[in-house]
C-alpha cells in the first residue's frame, strides 16, 4: 500500500464595500449574535450544496438586547435595547441551522460608506448610538 498525504487550504477575501478606512480595525468586540432575531435572504443566506452552514453578511448594522446582552439587528423603533446603535457586524459570520447563538466580530470605532452597508443605512435615522463612527 503507498499512502500520500494530501493537503487541503481554503481562503477567502472579504468583500465589504462598506469600509470607508482600515480604521478601527484593530479594535473589534467580541460578541454574541442572537441568530433567532435576523431574517434569511435579509440578513444572512441558507445553506446551499458545498455550504452547510447559513452566511450572515458583513457589515449589518448592530443593535445590543438589554435583556440578554446580546446583540440583533439594529431597529430605531426596538424597544428591546436595539434602539441604540452599537457598530456594524465586521466579518461573515456562518453559523449552523436552527441555532440561536453565533459568535461575532463587533466594528464599533471607524469609517463606514453608508449607501454601501448591507441593506442600506441612513445616518439620520440613528438616534442613538454607543459607536463612535464616522459615516461618509
Amino acid at each position: 500500500m503507498d499512502l500520500q498525504l494530501t493537503t487541503y487550504s481554503e481562503s477567502a477575501t472579504a468583500d465589504r464595500p462598506w469600509l470607508a478606512s482600515r480604521h478601527g480595525l484593530d479594535t473589534p468586540l467580541t460578541i454574541t449574535l442572537d441568530t433567532t432575531l435576523f431574517t434569511q435572504d435579509t440578513h444572512y443566506t441558507p445553506p446551499a450544496p458545498g455550504q452547510p452552514r447559513n452566511v450572515m453578511r458583513a457589515g449589518i448594522p448592530l443593535g445590543r438586547l438589554t435583556a440578554t446582552g446580546l446583540y440583533g439587528p439594529w431597529d430605531a423603533a426596538a424597544t428591546d435595547g436595539r434602539a441604540a446603535f452599537t457598530g456594524v457586524l465586521l466579518t461573515d459570520v456562518a453559523f449552523a441551522p436552527g441555532s440561536g447563538r453565533a459568535g461575532a466580530a463587533l466594528l464599533w470605532h471607524g469609517v463606514i460608506a453608508a449607501a454601501h452597508v448591507p441593506g442600506g443605512l441612513d445616518p439620520a435615522a440613528i438616534t442613538a448610538s454607543t459607536a463612535q463612527i464616522h459615516f461618509v
